[in-house]
Formats: structure tokens, sequence, C-alpha cells
């Protein structure tokens, strides 16, 4: 093979993005080295500019004639394209509110910023991995970041116990979906590649056998592990509230996000033939996601506990758009991931601030705080009540296209459900604004009584500052100035040939369940 041929197979340019995450990463490392300690004060601005650099090569890859790199091993497709930028922008977000944090911990920021960039890298090669192996390699990378990251606060017993978890879980379902990928290769007679996978089964004949449901079954539990849905969830609660919370941050969008991508691609591409077994299973999660979610987080006393229920919530609001299987699904689900990003590190931005001035987390110690604190309480209020669907903030707009996508593809109970279970959360959410906003002055908490003065000119505040206005900003106006965002999340899906070929199969299957339902 002569090195032209060789070069358009492997069209290397389509991982331009994440070339640009890791000489940004080995930057870090190499500046951290030679200066050490005296680059902290800048080196989050290294980073933060190669992840913007990274978004701007991936918009400037948009509708790219071919996006298909490594002899089919990597897909950089209009889809893959936009949960790269969620994945990038989340941790650009992340490392703005991580400096003081991180500094205020003792522990080393270039380190940090590392391994979260490594864990960034890992998170958008899984978004667009169209390969066995290199969705393995993608997953770990993002994986094994995240256990470090999780520890980082090694001094924190709790961040400690929390590491353990996540690592041990993690491991077990990263075993799970293994023995899956073991199955899939099996059944397709040795091929890895996702495409060349769904041929192998079609043509041995194997659609509906044992082995096929089987191996769904173990993808299925590895990738909701990933989004922390339930019955999957056992580890968020705990890795919620012992790890750093710019962590958390990351991994409830990040990470879950790069979880949807991989669920999208893997389902859509490799199991057409029980696409109504997949939908069935993600049904059962979707429900068990938003009652547990949902009602679970009313008990809750602890912020960062309450966000890890809300987040199992929202991972099953966000299934509705999966299970529907239509055009409209897939771009709510899109849609929906994009403004969670905003209102969810918004809010996050506002639980760091708190805690860094006060060293605490519990929902009773916000009593009082718009007196002390008028900023950080509409920040905090803003993305509680965008969560909580209220209208106009993008929140109400994203559940309202989610619900609505649904209900087209006739998932009408699922859609009443997710529509009750969204009262229930607004009653939480709107519990920790009533603390901060309607206590009068002598119910006012003893941490809010003690209060520091707002300075945001101390070291490492002035990017908190910059993080909680821009996302504030972002939850408020993307409601209202959504359609952008709509364009964007519909332009994904039509200009993406996987997700246009598994329509056309649902829709011509919808088809003929509702024509045997007529003669019947």
């Amino acid at each position: 093979m002569d090195f032209a041929n060789l070069a358009s197979q492997l069209n290397a340019g389509t991982i331009l993005p994440e070339g640009i995450v890791i000489i940004t990463l080995l930057g870090v490392l190499i500046v951290d080295l030679i200066l050490g300690r005296t680059s902290s004060r800048w080196i989050g601005y290294l980073a933060i500019a190669g992840l913007l650099a990274s978004i701007a090569a991936l918009c400037l890859q948009w509708d790219a004639i071919n996006p298909i790199a490594f002899s089919g091993g990597f897909n950089g497709d209009d889809l893959s394209i936009v949960f790269r930028g969620i994945v990038a922008l989340s941790a650009a977000v992340t490392i703005l509110m991580s400096i003081r944090y991180v500094e205020q911990s003792g522990t080393a920021l270039a380190e940090f910023i590392a391994i979260l960039l490594t864990a960034t890298l890992g998170g958008m090669f899984v978004s667009g991995s169209s390969e066995l192996v290199m969705i393995f390699i993608s997953l770990e990378t993002l994986s094994i970041s995240s256990y470090l990251l999780t520890g980082y606060t090694k001094r924190d017993p709790r961040s400690n116990e929390a590491a353990l978890k996540y690592l041990l879980i993690g491991a077990s379902s990263t075993a799970v979906f293994l023995y899956g990928a073991s199955l899939l290769y099996g059944l397709s007679g040795g091929q890895t590649e996702l495409s060349a996978i769904a041929n192998g089964i079609a043509t041995a004949n194997v659609g509906q056998s044992l082995g096929l449901v089987i191996a769904l079954v173990f993808v299925i539990a590895g990738i909701g592990f990933k989004i922390s849905a339930a019955p999957f969830h056992q580890w968020t609660p705990d890795v919620y509230e012992g790890a750093p919370t710019p962590v958390i941050a990351f991994l409830s969008v990040g990470s879950k996000a790069a979880g949807f991508a991989l669920a999208i691609r893997l389902l859509t591409t490799v199991f057409p033939l029980v696409a109504e077994e997949w939908r069935f299973v993600f049904t059962a999660l979707a429900v068990l996601s938003m009652i547990l979610g949902n009602v679970v987080a009313l008990a809750q006393t602890s912020m960062k506990r309450m966000l890890a229920y809300s987040s199992i919530a929202q991972a099953g609001f966000v299934m509705i758009g999966l299970i529907a299987g239509t055009d409209a699904g897939y771009a709510s689900m899109i849609f929906y991931l994009l403004v969670y990003l905003f209102m969810n590190l918004c809010g996050f931005t506002c639980v760091i601030l708190f805690s860094l001035r006060t060293g605490t987390d519990q929902i009773n110690d916000y009593s009082g705080l718009y007196q002390k604190d008028p900023l950080l309480t509409l920040g905090l209020s803003i993305s509680l009540l965008s969560l909580g669907g209220i209208p106009p903030l993008a929140g109400f707009f994203g559940k309202i296209y989610l619900f609505w996508a649904g209900w087209q593809a006739g998932l009408y109970w699922l859609v009443l459900l997710g529509l009750v279970t969204s009262v229930v959360s607004i009653y939480y959410y709107i519990r920790v604004i009533k603390m901060m906003v309607v206590k009068e002055p002598q119910e006012m908490s003893d941490v809010v009584r003690n209060y520091p003065e707002v300075r945001w000119n101390l070291p490492g505040f002035r990017p908190l500052q910059v993080g909680l206005i821009v996302t504030l900003i972002a939850t408020s106006i993307a409601g209202i100035l959504s359609n952008p965002l709509f364009t964007l999340a519909n332009n994904s899906v039509t200009h993406t040939a996987i997700l246009q070929a598994a329509t056309i199969v649902h829709t011509q299957a919808s088809a003929i369940t509702t024509n045997q339902a007529e003669d019947l």
C-alpha cells in the first residue's frame, strides 16, 4: 500500500480537535515542569485556550465531506462533532471553577488539569469511535482519569472513599461491557467495526439469538453506568458527595454526554434487529431513573447529594429522546444536553463558591444567603429553576422538546410520567431557593451569619466569577434565544447518515406494527 492510500484511509485530520487537546495537555505538563508552582496563576488559562481552539476546530469540520478516519475506527460526523464540543466545553468551564478550589485543597493544579484534559480526550474519542477496540480504549481513558480525579484530594478521607467505590463499581461495569463486546465480536464472525458487526450478524442470521440479547443487556449495563441511570446509579450519590466538586461537575455533563453519544452510535448501528428489545430496556431504565432520582432527592440534606439524584433523574428525561428513535427524538437529546451543560455547571459553580467561603454544602446552611451574596443566590436560583423546567429558562424548552418528541413517537405514558416527576423535582429545587430568599433575617443560618465579605479580587476567584456569569447568562437566554441551538441539534441529526438509516428502519417497523394492529 502506497503512502497516498494509507494517508487517505487514516484521514488523520479528522481528529485535529483531539490533537489540539493532546498538545495542550503536553504544554501544561512541560510548562509546569519548567516553571513549577509559579505557573499556577495562568496555566489554567492555557488549558482553556487549548480547549476553545479545539472547539473552533470542531466548528470548521462541520459537514465534512469525508468524516471517516482510521479505516472506519473513528467517525467525525456532525453527531460526534456536537458531542465532542459538549465534552470540551464542559471541561473548559470546569477548569474555570477548579483553579481556586484545587489551590485551597493544597494539591497541585497542573496535574489536576492534565488528568482532566486526559478525561476530556477520552470523552471526545468515545463520542466519535465506531470500532470496538477504540471504544474500549477511549472508555478506559475516560474512566481511569475520572477515578484519579475523584480521589485527587487525597488528604480528604471522603474523597478516598468515593474514589475506591467508583473504581470498584466502574471496574465491574467495564468487565460487563467488555464481555458484551466480545460476544458481538464472536457473533459477527470476528468483526470489530460497528457497521461490519451489524452486517455480520445479519449475514449469520443470528438477529434474534439468545447470544445477541445477552450482548445487548451487557452493553446496556456498561452504558447505564456511564450515564448514571438507575439501577446502575449506585456510585453516583457517594462519588458526588465525596469527590472534589469541580470533578463531579465535569462527570455530570462531560462523562454523561459521552455515554449518550456511545449509546446512540452503538445501539442504532449494531442492534437494529433487536431495536424493540433495547427500547424496552431503556424504557425501564428511564422509568426507574425518573422515579428514583426525583423521589429520593426529596429527602436529601446535602446539596451535592441532591444534585446527584437530580443527575440520575435528568438521565431519565434524556432517555425519552433515545427511546423515541425519531429525528426529533435524537435532536431533543442533543438540545437538552446543550442547555443542561450551562444550567448544571452554573449550579455547581455556585455550590463551589459557597463551600469555598463557608466550608459546608448542607442545604439548611443556605438560609438567608440572599442578604449576604445576591449574585450567588441569583445564579443558584436560576440554575435550579431551569433544571426544574420553569419557563422561560432553557431547561423548560429542553423538556418541552423531549416530551413533544416522545409524544409524537407514541410514548404517551412515559411522557406523562416525565411530567409528573418534573413536578416533583420542582419541589426540592424550590425548597433550596426558599431557604435562600424567603427566610427572615432572624432565621439566617449561623454559617451565613458569619459569611465572609464577598471579594472577587482574591487569588483564583476571578475565574469563578467569569464562569458563574457566563453560565448564568447562557442559562437565562438559551431558552428565549433557543432557535440557534434547535437548528444545531436538528442539523446534527439530519446530516448524520447512521441516524437517518436508523430512523427509516424505525419508521418502517412502526408502520408494520400499526398495520398489524389494525388488521387484528
